[in-house]
């Protein structure tokens, strides 16, 4: 999860996500290099006073730069295109999650062995072993190594459902189902926000997912 001293993006919590996170530094690696080259050919010909005629009317060089970008471009958006159509894609679903935005809290449905419905509102500071603004009175429970379906929709205004570590971010709209897919690859607690401002208490729904073994999750859905 975020904490005050990272900077960077979270750790990945799904195979997805760290596939997103190595494209990322991947894509970011690639910009640096080129900034690096072009800043170091700008201050070489700002210090040199003298012309070079085969800068002037070089086809040679007129040919470099324009396929060397051409290249560049089609090394960004190859694995680009490929990490899309991995987030759109929906393979042996073991459980589906509903999630449905009001102003302002987030309730679920999990209907596939049971109707179970529950409701998730932001938790009030009691103490400083809490996460501010981030703690919930109903987690998601869901295991581990299961593919998850994803439906969102609203009842009132846009809202957005996102968890920053899975790499999901769907928007819940009103009148309309979304579908979405993601696996929590290991055990932990996930913290996310609405990312769409929804009202004046959009600060104050948070999501909160705690991934178990699946043995432990038919255990806590016979309880419910």
């Amino acid at each position: 999860m975020a904490t005050w001293s990272n900077i960077n993006i979270q750790d990945g919590m799904s195979p997805l996500m760290e596939q997103l996170i190595f494209f990322h530094d991947y894509t970011l690696m690639t910009i640096i290099s080129i900034t690096t080259m072009v800043g170091y050919m700008m201050v070489n010909l700002m210090k040199n006073k003298l012309i070079n005629r085969y800068l002037l009317e070089g086809q040679m060089i007129e040919l470099i730069w324009t396929i060397m970008p051409a290249l560049t471009l089609i090394m960004i958006a190859l694995p680009s295109l490929k990490l899309l159509y991995l987030l759109d894609e929906l393979n042996n679903i073991s459980i589906t999650l509903k999630s449905i935005g009001h102003q302002w809290y987030w309730s679920y449905e999990l209907s596939d062995f049971k109707n179970l419905e529950f409701e998730s509102y932001m938790k009030s500071l009691e103490s400083n072993k809490q996460f501010r603004l981030l703690d919930v009175d109903n987690r998601i429970i869901l295991p581990y190594n299961s593919q998850i379906r994803l439906l969102t929709c609203s009842m009132d205004v846009i809202h957005s459902w996102t968890i920053p570590s899975l790499g999901v971010k769907i928007d819940a709209l009103p009148g309309r189902l979304n579908q979405s897919s993601f696996m929590i690859s290991r055990p932990g607690i996930m913290f996310g926000q609405c990312s769409e401002i929804c009202g004046a208490n959009h600060s104050f729904m948070p999501i909160m997912i705690e991934s178990i073994k699946m043995s432990m999750f038919i255990e806590w859905l016979k309880s419910y």
